[in-house]
């Protein structure tokens, strides 16, 4: 088997899971539907490894990407026969492949509603906040993950995932808390430094609350991605962002009372923090960086299955 295939599937690019995808028929057809479970019969026929059903399960994952919905069942049919149909995970990729499946809203949610009826009461399942959240139902989104939250409160994908759907409803202030709370989980993730500084941001620009307190706390977060890793473009293009607005807003901010003294640093060391950010700028513009970086978005925007916490444009992996 090649390695990609008993590897994590989730920072596969669309092209990568489509080659995936497309290897499925060849290995369906190289492996036995079953493997034999006496050991007299098992010395004539191919042994059961515990890699075949990774591959199995990546196999699902890049088939359900690309639409191949027949190769998916088809490795959901040799799961079932081996772990049978009650066990928890291979019912998570029967769910799977049903959304995949899926071509209107009418069988999503009648998928919801299977869901409902195998979870009971329990909202403490990422699949149908995913589906809540695909179908619009954002409320209902919003009471499962912190039904879930309540259940496993050190579940750092489900803050990011909440923080990501407060700010779609423009809910600044919870979705600064759900990062925070990312970020107690995961101190050294530059991605969400910086995904903060982007919500303090525009929380300071589109409110008339405490706007020197966010901006200030902003370019704190933008300023500790640069830390943990030093090229990376979202980070800096952040931090210009930040800087253009405190200079350009000095004389405003200093009028601007603030109970708990949150003041920006001085105007010399905001200058210096909005030349390093365009230095920087032109420093990878003249390492010819820019092509990795376009790849990167373009991985982004294609990977479905990618949540608010795996995303990051540039630098440090």
């Amino acid at each position: 088997m090649a390695p990609v295939l008993t590897r994590p599937q989730g920072h596969l690019s669309p092209a990568d899971a489509l080659h995936l995808a497309q290897q499925a028929p060849t290995i369906l057809k190289n492996n036995p539907r079953a493997f034999a479970s006496n050991p007299l019969l098992a010395l004539f026929t191919a042994a059961e490894t515990p890699e075949i059903w990774v591959v199995y399960e990546n196999l699902i994952l890049a088939c359900c990407r690309t639409g191949d919905t027949e190769s998916a069942y088809q490795c959901l049919e040799r799961l079932v026969t081996r772990f049978g149909i009650d066990n928890e995970r291979v019912r998570a990729f029967q769910g799977l492949i049903k959304e995949a499946a899926a071509d209107n809203q009418g069988e999503i949610v009648q998928l919801l509603m299977e869901y409902d009826t195998i979870l009971g009461p329990d909202n403490t399942n990422i699949r149908k906040v995913a589906l809540l959240r695909s179908l619009g139902r954002t409320s209902e989104a919003i009471d499962a993950l912190n039904a879930l939250l309540d259940y496993s409160p050190t579940d750092a994908e489900a803050w990011a995932e909440l923080a990501d759907i407060y700010l779609s409803q423009g809910l600044y202030s919870q979705s600064i808390f759900a990062l925070e709370e990312v970020l107690l989980l995961s101190p050294n993730a530059w991605n969400m430094h910086a995904r903060l500084g982007e919500v303090l941001y525009m929380a300071a620009t589109a409110s008339d609350g405490p706007q020197l307190k966010r901006l200030t706390e902003s370019l704190k977060r933008f300023s500790r991605s640069i830390e943990l890793c030093d090229d990376y473009l979202r980070g800096y293009y952040g931090l210009k962002l930040v800087t253009d607005k405190l200079l350009k807003d000095d004389s405003k901010s200093a009028k601007q009372p603030d109970a708990d003294d949150w003041s920006p640093p001085d105007e010399a060391t905001v200058h210096k923090l909005r030349e390093l950010a365009q230095r920087s700028y032109r420093d990878c513009a003249s390492k010819g960086c820019w092509r990795e970086v376009m790849a990167r978005i373009q991985r982004i925007r294609g990977r479905g299955s990618a949540g608010p916490f795996e995303q990051g444009i540039g630098g440090c992996g």
